[in-house]
């Protein structure tokens, strides 16, 4: 009794619950109309959007009170040769309201151009019978586009769903282009809302659902499964003993889609498993994949069965028991996911998309063994079920959303930009500015940072000691830089980003110190990008000292129109830089033109990199510093003319001035850092054969010509005709770190 008494009183709970809900909904209703249900139009194009579109249609069909759904198919649902798909829209009972023929056959990009236009011609008069409060559109394919721009032109709302996704081609500019068509949104993932967002759509009208077909996906997996494997793939295959490939053409490269597509099935007939192959869809190229598969004979291969089609319900059986998915579908990166199926996906078609771990992407796809290595690794595993997009709620939201538009707000929509200064483009001021660049030298001893005109000319310059903490260092050059910007407005520049020069090993691609030089302490796996462009709002660029110096001959420098050159820098250590055709050269994990550490000498003086007899071990600044300071040791340094005050320290400096006063042993010293590091040139000569040395920095003036005479007695004659100059710019560093920025953004690449 008690039990029932229990039940009783959570079914009058529930009964109360839902006739709230219901006065709840009807008041929305009243809002939007006088008490008028919404009338709903959703049009599918094809047999893929109509499985995200169908869990809607469904929910809608269910809930007559509050809505009118009519259907609209178009575009290959309608052509025999892509399985007349829809008759599974007839198979699951749904009225359609009108068909309308809107391809034009041909499968090439004047086709889907034609196919556009023909839509565009048809729905109008669709729409104006129908009349529709909303018109809900799916996805990225341009016969949404043709629905999506009718619509909008003829007042119409809109709901897109699965806007602000990223994959990879042309599709990525349809979707975008239906964004700022539609009304309201429906997206998958919060990236895809974060998209939206940043396109200025208004957030009041994104909803968060997750992908619909996710609704039937999560609740299909335990349903006989073994009667669809026997009847799509054969009586005798198993449960992860096969593969499903489903393979697009890439309308933005159609040329080497096929040549991946021919690949793919050679490394599937190589691999030698039961494939259920699908065919491509109606894009531009997917004639010519029919007939490569056609060619090589897959519809009669006893291990394959090619079909135009698979109804939604058993294909997600197929591949939730699929050993593996291969080809470049969405399905394989987003649905295939909900059961940990591994999946190769190949090339750039999905390669925006986000994917689970069992995701392997395969981006250049350009060889047979490449493609079946992947096979290898993927077939059989099993991976996490990932949720990414959807948890399979999305139909009660999108529902519930639908019954929250107020048919009463005004039609036009609004975009929510962000706030801009205003606008100057018009001032003379701003006309007439001076472009520059921000350039940061990060040096052993001082950090120092300057604005640098498109011309070389230091605007202004600011120095400071370079702090001995990373904390302490990033905090002085957020200040430095952010002091510099602020000026430069006063000094009439445009800023058009930071360059930073640094000693050490940098990954130029991602602004990140590598390694450091023993100079400057806690300076290694620094990302020294990211912080600087979030502080200033600019972009940054980040290199290795000795590059920087190239990069400063190349733009304002002797290496000024010189296709094939090397600079050395002679200071506290020793670096360098190559130009080869005009481009710098950074190498494969990026330590080319580590000059100074070239070997000239196996019994040589320790190097502060470990080794023994490097070029900087003898040239450099502090190897000069050594010697001295074992001459004054010795009491062997000073001569005539020469003072050194007790607290005073010895360096480079009073080796050269002993030396130009006479002393033999400190001339002699020189003499030897001057050979060890022509010899670096000679090696340098036969490995790249430059046509011009540049050798930059305070030492360079004294090796110039000691180097020169090395070149005359060792290098092989074809190399005997290098010039070698010393660099007449004054600030190599600054201005190599400014030509990061005024050569790359002001580039412009057709």
């Amino acid at each position: 009794m008690a039990v029932q008494k229990n039940i009783n009183l959570c079914f009058l709970l529930f009964q109360e619950l839902y006739f709230k809900n219901l006065s709840r909904q009807k008041q929305i209703m009243e809002k939007n109309g006088n008490n008028r249900k919404l009338r709903v139009c959703v049009a599918t194009c094809n047999r893929a959007d109509y499985s995200k579109l169908a869990p809607i249609m469904f929910g809608i069909k269910a809930e007559p009170q509050f809505f009118e759904l009519d259907v609209v198919v178009l575009g290959s649902h309608l052509i025999d040769d892509y399985g007349n798909t829809y008759r599974m829209i007839e198979q699951d009972d749904f009225d359609i309201h009108t068909r309308l023929h809107t391809i034009v056959r041909g499968e090439d990009e004047a086709a889907m151009v034609e196919s556009v236009g023909l839509a565009l011609v048809k729905l109008p008069d669709v729409l104006n019978r129908l009349k529709p409060d909303i018109v809900i559109v799916h996805g990225d394919r341009f016969d949404a586009l043709a629905l999506a721009t009718s619509a909008a032109l003829m007042n119409i709302r809109i709901l897109h769903i699965e806007g602000g996704e990223v994959s990879g081609t042309i599709d990525d500019s349809i979707r975008h282009a239906i964004t700022k068509l539609a009304h309201f949104h429906v997206c998958c993932t919060r990236s895809a809302e974060q998209h939206l967002i940043s396109m200025c759509e208004d957030h009041d009208r994104i909803l968060l659902a997750g992908c619909p077909s996710y609704d039937k996906l999560l609740s299909s997996k335990n349903k006989d499964y073994m009667s669809i494997i026997r009847m799509w793939i054969g009586e005798d295959v198993k449960p992860r003993d096969y593969i499903v490939a489903l393979q697009h053409p890439v309308t933005t490269d159609i040329k080497h889609s096929i040549k991946m597509f021919e690949l793919t099935l050679d490394a599937l007939i190589s691999f030698n498993k039961r494939t259920l192959v699908l065919f491509p869809n109606i894009d531009a190229g997917s004639k010519e994949m029919v007939r490569v598969m056609r060619k090589k004979g897959i519809e009669h291969h006893p291990n394959f069965r090619a079909v135009k089609h698979v109804p939604f319900e058993q294909f997600i059986q197929l591949v939730a028991h699929a050993g593996c998915v291969i080809g470049n579908s969405s399905c394989g990166v987003r649905e295939v996911g909900a059961f940990g199926t591994p999946v190769i996906n190949l090339g750039t078609r999905q390669i925006g998309r986000e994917t689970g771990e069992n995701v392997l992407h395969v981006r250049d796809a350009d060889t047979q063994d490449k493609i079946l290595q992947a096979l290898h690794l993927q077939f059989g595993q099993q991976y996490p079920c990932s949720k990414i997009y959807g948890d399979g709620n999305a139909v009660p939201r999108i529902l519930k959303f639908l019954k929250s538009i107020d048919l009463k707000e005004p039609l036009q929509k609004k975009f929510c930009f962000p706030p801009v200064k205003e606008n100057i483009s018009q001032d003379i001021d701003h006309i007439l500015e001076t472009q520059s660049a921000l350039a940061v030298d990060l040096g052993g001893t001082n950090l120092r940072v300057a604005i640098v005109s498109m011309k070389g000319e230091i605007v202004k310059k600011y120095t400071q000691l370079n702090p001995k903490t990373y904390e302490d260092r990033i905090g002085l050059i957020l200040k430095m830089c952010m002091e510099a910007a602020s000026e430069a407005v006063n000094l009439n520049c445009r800023i058009l980003g930071v360059g930073i020069s640094t000693g050490g090993r940098v990954n130029p691609r991602e602004g990140i110190v590598l390694h450091s030089t023993k100079l400057i302490q806690e300076w290694s796996s620094v990302d020294l990008r990211t912080p600087i462009s979030d502080a200033l709002h600019l972009p940054v660029w980040v290199d290795n000292d000795g590059n920087c110096a190239a990069l400063a001959e190349r733009k304002f420098g002797h290496g000024k129109g010189v296709e094939n050159f090397v600079t050395l820098i002679t200071g506290t250590g020793i670096g360098g830089g190559i130009i080869h055709q005009h481009e710098l050269i950074h190498g494969s994990s990026f330590c080319a033109a580590e000059l100074g550490h070239i070997v000239v000498s196996l019994e040589g003086p320790e190097c502060l990199c470990g080794s023994h007899g490097c070029i900087e071990a003898y040239a450099s600044g502090i190897a000069l510093q050594r010697e001295a300071k074992k001459l004054h040791d010795e009491d062997l340094l000073l001569v005539g003319g020469m003072s050194v005050k007790t607290e005073e320290t010895i360096s480079a400096v009073h080796l050269i001035q002993a030396a130009k006063l006479g002393n033999a042993k400190a001339d002699s010293i020189l003499r030897t850092a001057g050979t060890a590091l022509g010899l670096g040139v000679v090696n340098i000569l036969h490995t790249m054969n430059p046509s011009l040395v540049i050798l930059s920095g305070v030492l360079a003036g004294h090796y110039v010509n000691i180097v020169k005479d090395v070149i005359r007695r060792q290098a092989l004659f074809s190399a005997e005709t290098v010039d070698v100059v010393v660099s007449n710019l004054a600030d190599p560093a600054l201005l190599g770190a400014a030509s990061l920025v005024l050569d790359y953004s002001t580039r412009r690449i057709y």
